[in-house]
């Protein structure tokens, strides 16, 4: 199991200290717009020297720590680019807050073929290796972790179906009964029971980015597309593609690329709100009914 050696700190002036020099403290804090969940600000250091830190409440590290393990690991694969993890902790200024420190990204212009290569990065992620990711299975993941504010179980199965059943749609189905009617709950149980007429196993597993939207999808220091905010685990390379698609998706270019990987199998398209039905009954419960609508769309087009 892949061990992440990243330093955590008690303040943020010590973990200053300690990775840029007895001489370097902060002499400018600057809001980073984009985050729903986290602040973000770029902090320029007495050197020169800028970095970008996330901020939550001090009994939020945990948000941090599964993050920097999904940096991580999607960079242990070596195929896509990630920013440079520098250190977590805790600070009990301003009230206390949590913190997450990452090289700053300098706004380079993107490379020529920028979403053919994105693709094919990704698609390389998707086939590397991912037994160390798991120990005692083939899908999930060796920490829990978090899909948005909520958390995100990670247990590990030999099954891709039954791992979707029980840690991704059964969970989201559970928290959004306040929202689901009668009926609905009567097509969610059918649904979960009959998921592996729907689903397939895939030919291997893949790590995943978990939550691959435009938002989190950055242009890195080396004008490539960089992978930020993950929700990582280990499942059908499907299921990234299908969240891609969901709020808006990529330019077509990209999905032409991705194809040539041949990592999706025939009726992707017929799997894919049903992959999407996890994101939606996440967007239900953190942000309320809007989302209802959408969740019963899909489930009437799963229920016979």
């Amino acid at each position: 199991m892949p061990t992440l050696s990243l330093p955590g700190f008690s303040s943020l002036s010590s973990a200053i200290v300690s990775i840029f020099g007895d001489n370097i403290c902060i002499v400018h804090a600057s809001p980073v717009a984009g985050g729903d969940i986290n602040k973000a600000f770029r902090l320029e250091l007495a050197d020169g020297t800028c970095v970008f830190m996330k901020a939550n409440r001090k009994d939020n590290l945990s948000f941090f720590t599964a993050e920097a393990a999904g940096l991580d690991a999607m960079a242990r694969t070596g195929m896509i680019g990630t920013p440079e993890l520098l250190c977590f902790g805790t600070d009990e200024g301003r009230g206390g807050f949590s913190f997450l420190l990452m090289e700053w990204m300098q706004g380079k212009r993107q490379i020529s073929h920028y979403w053919e290569t994105f693709a094919h990065q990704l698609a390389a992620m998707h086939r590397a290796p991912s037994q160390k990711f798991v120990p005692g299975g083939r899908y999930g993941f060796h920490q829990n972790n978090y899909i948005g504010a909520r958390p995100q179980t990670n247990t590990a199965y030999d099954s891709w179906v039954t791992f979707f059943r029980d840690c991704r749609l059964e969970p989201q189905i559970r928290s959004a009964e306040a929202y689901l009617g009668s009926s609905d709950l009567k097509k969610t149980g059918w649904l979960l029971d009959h998921l592996g007429d729907f689903l397939v196993e895939p030919e291997k597993p893949s790590l995943l980015h978990g939550d691959l939207w435009s938002g989190n999808v950055i242009v890195g220091n080396d004008g490539k597309a960089w992978l930020i905010d993950p929700a990582v685990y280990v499942g059908h390379a499907e299921a990234d593609i299908a969240m891609s698609e969901l709020f808006g998706g990529f330019p077509q270019e990209f999905y032409s690329a991705y194809q040539e990987a041949g990592l999706l199998q025939p009726d992707y398209e017929g799997r894919r709100d049903l992959y999407n039905l996890y994101q939606l009954l996440n967007h239900l419960n953190l942000f309320g009914r809007s989302y209802l609508s959408s969740v019963r769309q899909i489930l009437d087009k799963y229920i016979r």
